[in-house]
């Protein structure tokens, strides 16, 4: 059975009554008012997570993060007749219990314009142009892989339903900027290789390939990235981060990216503007998905609160 360990800091009056909150709640356990830090008075608790929802709204109410600490930490393994208990008495199912408070968090850090992202970013779209120009699937899997571009539109999903624009702002300028240089240094970069005689437009023409699957957009392309982008969703609302690895080798954003750069250095423009519309297909389907799946699991919480 899965909990979460709840810890609070915050002035002593504050602490007070979020212990009082936390022993009237209904799924925390083992609530102790622990003691005085030099930021101010500590209360830990564990909790069901289909109840922690409710209740940092109600710690939001408090006003305990305009002058104090929350955190959260998983609690993987919790046996017992207490954990049985806060599961037992916590409304709702735990997989299905979506935390927006961390969701938001998660989803901003992962939105962030960094420079790692960019790294990240222009690395996967080099890998799906090397998969392009070899005509190898299995290197064109890899660059999805290690493409971080579902973060920013998980983050852009997020920030429309929960109307946090500034998210919304931050995931755009994170997919618009890492997808330009990413195009950008891979054009570059296949522009060198075809000047010393690495690549020709032969690499990519002819019948048959592995990877024409890129630049061939259509109706699956966008019931591909709707099911990816639900599935991606649930992933983070669940927090079982595994699916997401089938969320990233089911869309071709990454690769439309690398074979749009390769196919205007080569001369192909067909491929580039097939491989653009791919990857806008690919970007707008899993950002609807993402914020669908959202409204329906808000609105699921919402009746099991009634």
């Amino acid at each position: 059975m899965a909990l979460l360990h709840l810890r609070v800091v915050a002035p002593q009056p504050t602490a007070d009554a979020v212990a009082d909150v936390l022993h009237q709640h209904q799924g925390a356990i083992a609530v102790q008012l622990a003691g005085e830090t030099s930021d101010g008075w500590v209360v830990t608790a564990d909790l069901a997570r289909e109840c922690v929802d409710e209740l940092l709204a109600e710690l939001h109410r408090l006003h305990v993060t305009d002058h104090g600490l929350i955190t959260l930490e998983p609690l993987d393994t919790a046996l017992g007749s207490l954990a049985d208990r806060a599961d037992r008495d916590a409304p709702g199912e735990a997989a299905d219990a979506v935390i927006w408070d961390e969701l938001v968090a998660r989803t901003g850090e992962d939105s962030t314009l960094t420079g790692t992202f960019l790294a990240f970013m222009v690395l996967a779209t080099l890998l799906a142009a090397i998969g392009v120009v070899t005509d190898s699937s299995v290197t064109v899997v890899g660059a999805m892989v290690v493409g971080p571009e579902f973060g920013p539109l998980a983050g852009v999903a997020v920030g429309l339903v929960r109307r946090r624009f500034g998210l919304v702002r931050r995931g755009a300028v994170a997919l618009v900027a890492g997808f330009a240089a990413a195009i950008l240094a891979t054009s570059l970069l296949s522009l060198i290789a075809r000047g010393v005689g690495l690549i020709s437009p032969s690499n990519i023409s002819g019948n048959n390939r592995e990877t024409e699957f890129i630049y061939h957009p259509g109706w699956f392309s966008l019931i591909t990235a709707v099911v990816a982008g639900t599935a991606g969703m649930l992933s983070l609302t669940s927090s079982k981060s595994a699916a997401l690895v089938g969320v990233f080798i089911s869309v071709t954003t990454i690769p439309a990216a690398g074979n749009a750069a390769v196919g205007g250095v080569l001369g192909q423009w067909h491929e580039t503007w097939q491989s653009l519309a791919q990857l806008g297909i690919n970007l707008v389907g899993i950002t609807a998905a993402g914020g669908l799946t959202l409204l329906v699991l808000r609105a699921t919480a919402r009746r099991h609160a009634t």
